[in-house]
């Protein structure tokens, strides 16, 4: 567990004593936030808040500590603000886990060419975590996939990557031209973390019963380890893997729609470091991830097959 991560949580909420607040402040859901506030009272071993249906209150150990978290949550800030001033000027970007290495290379090696006395500094986090990382000023741009609601940030251009199917070779739908999503039904499906990624998460498996693939168990993580066991399958770009077969699915039910985002700044303005990598994002995300804009995407409609719900 980030104990300081969710000493932050939990000073954010003991501000604001009512979760839903702390949680658009923080730029995240509700119930992760919820969560979190549980798991450290388990790590801690006691109760920091007493909640109703009508308000929340810190509870005495609540009270007790909020005064040594406010302090340890500064101090931490205050390290990494020192850490910073002795690296030099660097632009901290937040990337999901599960984008590609060769993409990530161009990305670094972009800026460097536009920037070549700034270093970039990548972190691996989703979504939801560089949301509020974006909002607490431990990152300065993040990458980000959509749908993803968070006031008091800007978004960049919204990309488009299309999504096949992985599949372990042995599969027998590696003999076919194009997957239908109900092909898949009795399979195992590995996705991204929903309290990593909610929206797409939730919008993934949407489309999954829209179609008619309800997953025999759902798996979360970024390694693709179940899939080359065939213990499950997976959705993502065409890549070559030994072991690994990737099918397109017929009408292209699966997208990723993905952006740069940022703290709004005052006066809606930006600073340049971030607005240049937003720009070079595009451009690489385009050319090493075949991705395109999302306006330029047609519809694409899918025949159901028998039996399916709408």
């Amino acid at each position: 567990m980030d104990l300081v991560r969710h000493l932050r949580y939990f000073t954010v909420v003991a501000e604001e004593l009512h979760f839903g607040n702390a949680a658009i402040r923080l730029g995240m859901a509700q119930p992760p936030l919820s969560q979190r506030i549980k798991r450290l009272e388990e790590e801690l071993g006691v109760r920091l808040f007493d909640r109703s249906a009508r308000q929340v209150r810190l509870t005495e150990a609540g009270r007790l500590l909020l005064a040594e978290a406010r302090e340890i949550v500064a101090r931490v800030d205050r390290l990494h603000e020192l850490a910073r001033q002795g690296q030099g000027t660097a632009l901290r970007v937040g990337v999901p886990p599960d984008l590609a290495a060769a993409v990530l290379a161009a990305l670094v090696a972009g800026f460097r060419d536009i920037h070549p006395d700034v270093r970039l500094a990548p972190t691996e986090i989703w979504t939801a975590d560089q949301v509020t990382a974006l909002a607490e000023g431990v990152i300065d741009v993040g990458l980000v996939r959509h749908p993803v609601a968070a006031p008091g940030l800007r978004f960049g251009q919204v990309l488009v990557q299309t999504q096949g199917v992985l599949l372990a070779d042995a599969d027998p739908l590696t003999g076919v031209g194009e997957v239908h999503l109900a092909d898949l039904a009795g399979r195992e499906l590995l996705v991204p973390p929903m309290e990593g990624e909610p929206g797409w998460h939730a919008e993934v498996l949407s489309e999954c019963r829209r179609h008619g693939f309800v997953p025999a168990q759902v798996h979360q993580g970024a390694g693709l380890g179940l899939v080359l066991a065939g213990a499950a399958v997976a959705f993502g770009p065409k890549v070559e893997v030994p072991g690994l077969a990737w099918r397109p699915l017929l009408g292209s039910p699966i997208a990723s729609r993905v952006s740069t985002a940022w703290r709004a700044a005052p006066a809606d303005t930006a600073d340049d470091l971030v607005t240049g990598f937003a720009a070079l994002a595009v451009r690489t995300l385009k050319e090493s991830a075949g991705m395109t804009d999302e306006a330029a995407v047609p519809v694409r409609r899918v025949s159901r097959r028998p039996g399916m719900l709408a």
